[in-house]
């Protein structure tokens, strides 16, 4: 893997703007030399949120999630370091400079980036061929019929693959691509007499791409039924993974951050005509095959999902597809059902179509309640045996959610609808094993949510542990001679430990370094940095703090000398803990 040389990463750190990026995810105001908001990593009604524009730290003081503007990128939008980096650097403008990168890594990385400047191309070419071309006036005609105007087609770059065999193929080639890296990019296929031809002929093109706008692949539309399956993909490779990406994404992120919910929809057009109607927080799966990947690109950003597909089977068995694969994240998975017959794009199309959509959004219900809807709808209730196949069938369902108002509601209409009495249901609910594929309510929003912790209730020693520690990065001279003193028989948790042996080498600097995959260290060193700026620190407060642990030190050694019917080390200890009492008052004093 490439490794980006430390000037590269502290260049980036150093031009993101991080008040501007978190922005983009909650609502934040000044507040002296911080800002604070709601925690975009959980659920709360009190700020806790705290971002420190300076240091370019955030810290939840309510979840503990934290560190620094690069790591807020990877958590929510869901990538990896380098590409977390990689993103900053090209959206302020910082050169990317790399050391000690393994060749094969390198070939690797090159040929990546010469693959989707190749697609790029492409997706231009095809974009301009629409519009240009007298071959793509059918497709326009088309797009038109459908209500997709030019404005939001070349937003998204929508194109027109021509019917030549080897437009891509030979413009490729004349640009300097190889046939390889044309068929690694999705763009060629070979037949089956040996010869390679364009994968995509005669068709209305849709470029696919990952967040930060980079083509992947395309989806594309045939204009004749004779020319086979209505919609083709590129072929899975080196950069395209259908499983992986969501249609629309690129555009979508700022409005799902806005709106603190993603509109999920089947198709390319739905997407578009949903954007052009001004519901920008929708994208769309390609399919009805909604994938535990794209469930976790979402979960980064959002908590709420509105699944809107089709009424007809394929689209209700998508929608609990999604129940399976949301499981284990906290994500509230709700269905808008679409009326039979209707998709998005037609729905929108009509007179007060956006708003009759938005009234279906916000009226989406969580998917137990769609699932128990299915099953009660699909049952022939005038025949006993029937009634008792519907119980059946919802019972796991109704177990799933756990004991809440939600359920007893639920449970009162499944009696009412099957006429039967409430605790029937009841009984049944009790004795049926809840689904492992139901959705989590109370699951982490995101990696960063996941590996928090609950809110701490922290101990009078772990307050005062913490406090000594952030005081010695407030003061560093007089903290790094501090730290030589405290021992990890100071501290109370091994949490603690790691962060005294990392500041002892780092306390001028806690975060260059930080070891990333150490969640715990990383938030606890962010929360104390940030403890440092806005806590006063003094000699004399430090010295009180580290007398104070010290004595909890030699209580500690006191009960285990105790436990070991060891008098004569007890009594030594003893003596020693009155000098110390008698220390702590003189430390009490001066400080006041």
């Amino acid at each position: 893997m490439a490794q980006f040389s430390p000037d590269t990463i502290e260049r980036v750190r150093q031009a993101a703007d991080i008040v501007e990026i978190v922005s983009a995810h909650t609502d934040l105001r000044r507040q002296g030399a911080r800002w604070v908001g709601l925690c975009p990593f959980h659920e709360e009604r009190t700020p806790s949120f705290s971002v420190d524009p300076g240091a370019k730290l955030y810290h939840c003081f309510g979840c503990g999630v934290g560190g620094d503007v690069i790591r807020f990128v990877e958590e929510k939008d869901g990538i990896g370091f380098p590409e977390a980096i990689e993103m900053l650097a090209e959206r302020y403008g910082v050169e990317v400079r790399r050391e000690r990168e393994d060749p094969k890594a390198e070939a690797a990385r090159k040929r990546r980036a010469h693959l989707r400047e190749l697609l790029q191309r492409t997706a231009a070419f095809y974009a301009a061929y629409l519009w240009d071309a007298d071959e793509a006036a059918k497709a326009r005609a088309y797009l038109a019929e459908r209500g997709l105007g030019e404005g939001v087609l070349r937003d998204f770059g929508v194109g027109y693959a021509p019917s030549a065999w080897d437009q891509v193929l030979t413009r490729g080639q004349r640009a300097g691509f190889a046939v390889d890296e044309l068929r690694a990019a999705g763009l060629a296929q070979r037949g089956r007499q040996g010869g390679v031809y364009d994968r995509f002929r005669e068709r209305i093109t849709f470029p696919v791409r990952d967040a930060r706008g980079r083509v992947l692949g395309f989806g594309a539309r045939a204009m004749r039924s004779e020319q086979g399956a209505k919609y083709v993909n590129s072929a899975e490779g080196e950069l395209y993974r259908k499983s992986e990406t969501l249609y629309g994404i690129d555009r979508a992120r700022s409005a799902i951050a806005r709106a603190g919910r993603a509109v999920v929809v089947e198709g390319y057009t739905d997407v578009l005509a949903l954007h052009q109607a001004g519901i920008e927080e929708s994208v769309g799966v390609m399919g009805t095959a909604i994938t535990a990947e794209q469930v976790a690109m979402l979960s980064g950003q959002v908590e709420e999902v509105v699944l809107a597909m089709d009424a007809d089977r394929s689209g209700q068995e998508a929608m609990l597809r999604a129940q399976r694969v949301g499981e284990g994240r906290r994500m509230r998975l709700l269905v808008a059902a679409m009326p039979a017959g209707e998709d998005p794009a037609e729905m929108v199309a009509g007179d007060g179509g956006a708003e009759k959509f938005r009234a279906l959004v916000d009226g989406a219900v969580d998917l137990p309640e769609f699932q128990v809807g299915l099953v009660l709808e699909g049952a022939e209730l005038s025949r006993p045996a029937e009634r008792d196949r519907a119980l059946a069938e919802v019972a796991p369902v109704l177990a799933g959610m756990g004991e809440s108002a939600s359920r007893d509601e639920m449970v009162r209409r499944v009696a009412e609808r099957l006429d039967i009495p409430p605790a029937m249901v009841v009984s049944k609910v009790e004795s049926a094993p809840a689904p492992t594929d139901r959705p989590s309510a109370v699951r982490p929003a995101s990696a960063a949510a996941a590996a928090a912790p609950a809110p701490e209730t922290l101990t009078p020693r772990e307050m005062r542990e913490r406090a000594l520690l952030a005081m010695c990065i407030a003061e560093p001279k007089a903290g790094r001679e501090l730290l030589a003193r405290i021992t990890p028989a100071h501290m109370s948790s091994p949490l603690a430990a790691r962060a005294l042996e990392w500041l002892r080498d780092h306390v001028e600097s806690p975060q260059d370094g930080l070891p990333r995959e150490d969640d715990e260290l990383v938030r606890l060193i962010t929360e104390l940095v940030m403890d440092a700026k806005r806590e006063p620190a003094s000699e004399s407060a430090m010295e009180l703090n580290f007398l104070l642990l010290e004595q909890r030190r030699i209580e500690d050694r006191i009960a285990e000398a105790g436990e070991k019917g060891d008098d004569a080390a007890r009594a030594e200890l003893s003596r020693e803990r009155a000098g110390l009492v008698q220390r702590i008052a003189h430390a009490e004093r001066v400080g006041s």
